[in-house]
Order: structure tokens, then C-alpha cells, then sequence
């Protein structure tokens, strides 16, 4: 009897979670955002579980349909299958980076595998597979338009990358491979995040603050008494590390700090050595069942600089053109290094940026201390959507009602220039312990036309790691922080703008190194003092930023340009080393790294910093053979901007040219004829190298 009252309690509360479950149900929310206030931890895997038997319904529906395979009832039938999967999804996997812990972690170990074997259900699905194939033998007879003809094309290729062509064996060996790799990978990034806040570093004695400005003191000492302690506490986030590497007189201090940074899984209890060794291995045999050489051989097929070759050009001819300038740099750090301490000293890494910042401010009298005034979180907000008001002509209005998964972050409704309702926009802007590091953009909901022809628009959310309002002064942002907004911000746009049919070709669903382009494009007006007049206001007298320290701005704009350049080809280099074996790796990670690296090498290297333990881009983030994109669209968007400055930066024609030809069409049309046709030719690299001093 006691065995039956507990089956009967255990289903009864069973069906009490799926009847209170929000995902399995209508959301009755403001535009239909996710129900943040409603969702609990324990939701998760119930929904995840209907969801993929859902999803799974629906497969097996399209496939035993007796009507001949045509694009409506196969190809759009896919694309649009898997709602309620997507729903758990886009929230589940967004909030374990924005605002996870132990319990979400453990959850997500469980449910990879679980996805995992879902997706290869689907790419292995023979008879599904035989419905694509034969859709796409005849494509030719069946008058697509571009967008259909896009979306048939990836659909195939899709399949085939995920080995539909494979033989039995094969099939076999890339199921269990494709599994294995989805738990390494997100086993790599909670090593990561759990490292990084495992780290502190308490101070209690005020000599040991020399050189630090005294908002960063206020934080520290904010975080120390959040923590329970005395002092002032450092930590490996963005606001707590970066600053103190730049202000820090402390020298010792600064070499703890790296070390400890730069040496983050490499041994102990969350050591990614063997991880990564193990990732780059599956891949290559991933590769090598679809006939490929390397990892990047497969992984660039689907890339503007479709094979290798053509990202070592790119990278090499970079590296022979800022090398030069990048020697230059290190020697005149090293001789003000020299200078200012009155003896011989080796520049080591924990000694450039406290030396770099130090020689820039003796050159332009410019520095973090003198702008973070003038760019205060909420003015840096106003100005940055006034932007996007003033080229496109949408507005933002916050919308309380929305629920939001945390009380620091923002939602916001975007209205188009006609008053029609484009997207909703989540902010989220200040480090916690839940939080991995960085910055980036992602959505809760993607855009897509419904069958009636109704247009559903996107939740996009922006999370950063930016220094938090200290003692009576708010949020004051660095230059590079306002930078990293606006960045991110062009992400968002590129998902709020999307205006296409089908869910998988829209907002940010392009080819790797074309992502960027729209984000990297709008730090492009962060120089220009017509933008900067918008918002850039001190915060405490409302006065204008002062031209002269504008023109500072743009003086120091190159400043030190070699070396940024020569930081972020070497990981490029790493990525791509990573992603060119033959074989597997028979030696140890650091000297692996090294050599992959020596051509960038221009500080001393460091015993037992392993870049590469870190690099969640690579290992965990979606960049494998793909970390050239920035260097790649940094030549588009230098190219890109040029006709703003050649029109005016708040031309409306050549802004509605962006969005109609760049922003709006996602991954629906090759990228290239994209942006020829916004710009009218191919870019070139000489722009970007204008634009950096390179060239005159």
C-alpha cells in the first residue's frame, strides 16, 4: 500500500509540475516574452523532454506522409518544426551564461546528451533525409524564390554535413562522436566560469592600492563587504581585473593577477588541458568521416573564406603589415618602462598595460579617468540608442511589465519609424557570480513569418560585464567599455531588423565571419564628435565633452594599433593550429601553443599561461576556424563605414541601404552579393589599413 501512495503521489505532483509548467503553455505575457517571473529551475527538463518528444512528432509526421516530397510539406515543414524545443531552449541555454548555477549546470550536463541524440535522430533520419534529397534533386523545376532556394540548399548541405551520407558504420561513429562532443565542449565552459570565480584576491593593506583610481578602490571594497571581508577585493571579471592590470603600482600584484588569469584550467579541478586535446581530436575525425583533411576544411565550407588558404592569406598578410609597426610599439613601451623607473626592466605581459596607459596619457594627456565622466551607463544608453533613432529611425520604450530573469536587467519595446512593433530588447549590464565573462548577444525568440503571412518579431538581449554604480556615482564607463556596448548593440540590430520567412535563415543566422560586420561596423562612430555631442555629457556638470578631448580620442584612435592586431592574430593562429591538425596532438598543450603562436610572440612568454584553456570562443563558443572573422570583418566594416563618411554618418539613404541589403536579409543570400550591393564592389583590404595608420 505505501508502495501505491507514492506512485499515486509521485504522478499526481508529476502532473501538477506539467500543469504549472510555463513553457507548456501559451504565454500570457506582454508580446508573448518569456515568463521569467513564472519559470523555476525545476521546469527545465520536464519542458526539454516535451519538447523533444514534440519535435519528434513531428519529424515522424513529415516523414510518413504519403504525398510526394515537395518544399512546402518537407523543407518548410522542417524549419518550422521544433517550437516548443526552441522556446526551452533559447531560454535555458541564454540564462546558463547570464544567470546560472550548480543546479542549472547539472541540468544542462543531463539534458546535452539528451539534445544531442535528439539532433542526430533527426540528421541520421534516413527516410527524412530521402524527403530532403529528393526535394533538392528537383529543385530546378520547382520556380523557388531566392529565400526558398537559400533555405533548400542548407537544409541538403545540412543533412550531408551531418552525415545523411554516411554508411551504417559511419552513421554510427558520428552519433556517438557529435554526442561526445556537445558534452566536452559545454564542460569546457563551466570549467571556465567556475575557475574564473574561484578566484579572489584580498587586500588589506593601502600601500597595496597604489596607483589605482579611487571609484575602482570604492568597488573593491564594495566587493570585499559583499563577500563578508575586510579590504578591498579583486577578482577575474572584466571591471575588477582589467583596471587593476592598468592602474596597478604593484608590479608583484600584477603578476598574480595574470598568472592566475592567464593560467585558469590548466590542473585541478577544472582542467580543460586534456579537454581541449580531446575536442580538436573528435572534431578531426568528424572531419575526416566527411571526407575532409582538417576540421577547418569542413568547418569553412560554410564561410565567406570558404578553406584555409584564403584565412592564412588574410592573417599573413596582416602580420606582415603590422609587424613592423607592432616592434615599434613594444620598444617605445619599453624605453618609457626604462624612463620611468630609472632602471633596466624586461617588459614582461602583466607590465603592458599599466605601461601602455602610462605612455598614452603622457603623449595625449588622454586616460580611462578623464572620459569615464562623460560616459555614464545611462547617458552611453540614450546615446547609443539615439543612434539607431537618428540612421534608422526606431525608438525604445522601457516596458516594466515584461518579466526579466534578473532585477538588473532592462526590457524594452522597439518600435519601427511607422510605429510598428519590432522587437523587444533585454539589457543586462553588470557582472554577478552567474554570469560567464564577456559580452555578447543572443535572443529568446527569433523572427519568422507565420504561414498567414503574420510577421513574429524577435526578444533579443545584450549581456555585459560592466563596472557597477560605486558609493554616490553611477555607472561611469570606459572608452572600451562604451565600445563593447555599441558592439554588442549591433548584434542586437542585426536581430531586431530581421525580416525574413523562415526562422533558420534570420537575424544572426550567417556565416561566421559575416556576423560581425554589423556589430564591428558601429564602433566606427564612437570617434566622431558629431555622435559623441548626442550623449557624451559629464555627469555631474551636463557639460559637453570638449572637443580637444575629442581630438584626443582620434590622436590616440592608433595608438598602439600593431600590437592589438598582432594580440588578435595570434588568436587566430592558435584557432586555426587547433584546427589544421592531421593528427592527433602528441605533445603538450603549451608547446603546441607556442609554436603556433611565434610569429605573434612579441613579449616575453610565460610559464604556464595556456591561452588556449581559456579560449571559450574556440572550445565552447562556435568560433572553431572561425576566430579570423573578426579580423575578417574588421576589412568589411573599415570598407563599409568609408561610404557613411563619404555621404555623412547619419545619411538616411545609405543607412536604409544597410538595413535593406545587410540587416534585414540574414543568412537568405550569399553574403558577398550582399554586401556588394550595398557597397558596390568587394571590400578591400586597404581601407581597414588606412584606417589604422598603416597606410597613408
Amino acid at each position: 500500500m505505501r508502495q501505491l501512495f507514492f506512485i499515486i503521489t509521485l504522478l499526481f505532483t508529476n502532473n501538477m509540475i506539467q500543469a504549472s509548467n510555463p513553457f507548456l503553455s501559451k504565454y500570457r505575457t506582454p508580446y508573448s516574452t518569456a515568463p521569467f517571473d513564472k519559470i523555476k529551475t525545476e521546469h527545465y527538463e520536464p519542458a526539454f523532454e516535451a519538447g523533444i518528444r514534440q519535435h519528434q512528432q513531428e519529424i515522424d509526421a513529415i516523414v510518413n506522409q504519403r504525398s510526394t516530397p515537395t518544399f512546402e510539406n518537407t523543407i518548410e515543414a522542417l524549419d518550422r518544426s521544433g517550437d516548443l524545443l526552441t522556446r526551452v531552449s533559447s531560454v535555458f541555454f541564454a540564462l546558463l551564461s547570464a544567470e546560472s548555477n550548480d543546479e542549472m549546470m547539472e541540468i544542462s550536463q543531463r539534458i546535452s546528451p539528451k539534445l544531442s541524440e535528439h539532433s542526430n535522430n533527426i540528421n541520421l533520419n534516413e527516410g527524412l533525409f530521402q524527403r530532403v534529397k529528393a526535394v533538392y534533386d528537383n529543385r530546378e523545376e520547382m520556380n523557388l524564390t531566392p529565400e526558398q532556394t537559400m533555405l533548400l540548399t542548407e537544409t541538403y548541405n545540412g543533412f550531408v554535413r551531418s552525415g545523411a551520407n554516411l554508411s551504417g558504420t559511419d552513421k554510427e561513429r558520428y552519433r556517438q562522436l557529435s554526442s561526445e562532443l556537445s558534452q566536452l565542449t559545454l564542460t569546457f565552459g563551466q570549467n571556465v566560469l567556475k575557475e574564473t570565480n574561484r578566484f579572489s584576491m584580498l587586500l588589506t593593506d593601502k600601500k597595496e592600492l597604489e596607483g589605482l583610481p579611487q571609484d575602482i578602490i570604492e568597488a573593491a571594497a564594495e566587493l570585499a563587504r559583499e563577500e563578508g571581508k575586510e579590504g578591498w577585493l579583486f577578482n577575474l571579471s572584466y571591471p575588477s581585473y582589467v583596471p587593476f592590470m592598468k592602474y596597478s603600482s604593484r608590479r608583484d600584484l600584477r603578476e598574480k593577477m595574470y598568472r592566475a588569469y592567464n593560467s585558469r584550467c590548466t590542473g585541478g579541478e577544472y582542467n580543460n588541458l586534456d579537454i581541449m586535446k580531446r575536442i580538436a581530436e573528435v572534431r578531426l575525425e568528424i572531419a575526416r568521416l566527411m571526407g575532409k583533411n582538417t576540421y577547418a576544411e569542413y568547418a569553412l565550407e560554410r564561410r565567406m573564406a570558404q578553406n584555409s588558404q584564403n584565412v592564412y592569406n588574410l592573417l599573413n598578410q596582416l602580420l606582415e603589415a603590422y609587424t613592423p609597426t607592432a616592434l615599434q610599439e613594444v620598444k617605445e613601451v619599453q624605453g618609457f618602462a626604462i624612463g620611468k623607473e630609472g632602471r633596466n626592466i624586461t617588459l614582461m605581459p602583466w607590465d603592458w598595460s599599466y605601461y601602455a596607459d602610462k605612455l598614452k596619457d603622457a603623449k595625449y594627456d588622454l586616460n580611462d579617468e578623464m572620459l569615464k565622466p562623460y560616459f555614464e551607463l545611462e547617458n552611453v544608453k540614450k546615446g547609443i540608442f539615439g543612434l539607431a533613432t537618428d540612421l534608422y529611425g526606431i525608438t525604445f520604450q522601457k516596458n516594466e511589465a515584461i518579466p526579466v530573469y534578473h532585477p538588473e536587467v532592462e526590457a524594452f519595446e522597439v518600435k519601427d519609424a511607422d510605429g510598428r512593433m519590432l522587437a523587444i530588447l533585454y539589457t543586462d549590464f553588470h557582472p554577478r557570480s552567474g554570469k560567464r565573462s564577456g559580452a555578447w548577444m543572443t535572443e529568446f525568440k527569433g523572427q519568422w513569418r507565420e504561414k498567414n503571412g503574420e510577421d513574429s518579431r524577435p526578444h533579443i538581449t545584450i549581456v555585459m560585464n560592466f563596472s557597477r554604480p560605486s558609493g554616490n556615482q553611477p555607472a561611469l564607463l570606459t572608452y572600451d567599455e562604451v565600445e563593447t556596448f555599441i558592439h554588442e548593440f549591433g548584434h542586437a540590430l542585426h536581430g531586431m531588423f530581421a525580416n525574413t520567412t523562415y526562422p533558420s535563415l534570420s537575424g544572426t543566422n550567417v556565416y561566421r565571419d559575416f556576423v560581425e560586420l554589423p556589430s564591428q561596423i558601429m564602433e566606427n562612430w564612437l570617434s566622431e564628435k558629431d555622435f559623441l555631442d548626442r550623449f557624451a555629457v559629464h555627469y555631474q556638470s551636463g557639460e559637453k565633452i570638449p572637443e580637444a578631448l575629442v581630438q584626443k580620442i582620434r590622436d590616440a584612435g592608433n595608438f598602439n594599433v600593431g600590437y592589438a592586431c598582432l594580440r588578435q592574430l595570434s588568436f587566430g593562429l592558435l584557432d586555426m593550429a587547433w584546427h589544421t591538425i592531421t593528427a592527433p596532438i602528441d605533445t603538450d598543450v603549451a608547446t603546441f601553443e607556442k609554436k603556433a603562436t611565434a610569429s605573434t610572440q612579441i613579449l616575453p612568454a610565460v610559464e604556464g599561461a595556456v591561452t588556449g584553456a581559456q579560449f571559450s570562443h574556440i572550445f565552447s563558443g562556435g568560433y572553431a576556424a572561425g576566430y579570423y572573422s573578426y579580423k575578417w570583418a574588421e576589412v568589411l566594416d573599415a570598407d563599409a563605414f568609408a561610404l557613411f563618411k563619404e555621404r555623412g554618418i547619419f545619411d538616411k539613404e545609405t543607412a536604409t541601404s544597410f538595413r535593406k541589403n545587410i540587416l534585414e536579409k540574414g543568412g537568405t543570400e550569399p553574403p558577398m552579393e550582399l554586401y556588394k550591393r550595398f557597397r558596390g564592389s568587394e571590400p578591400s583590404i586597404e581601407a581597414l589599413m588606412r584606417r589604422d595608420g598603416i597606410l597613408p
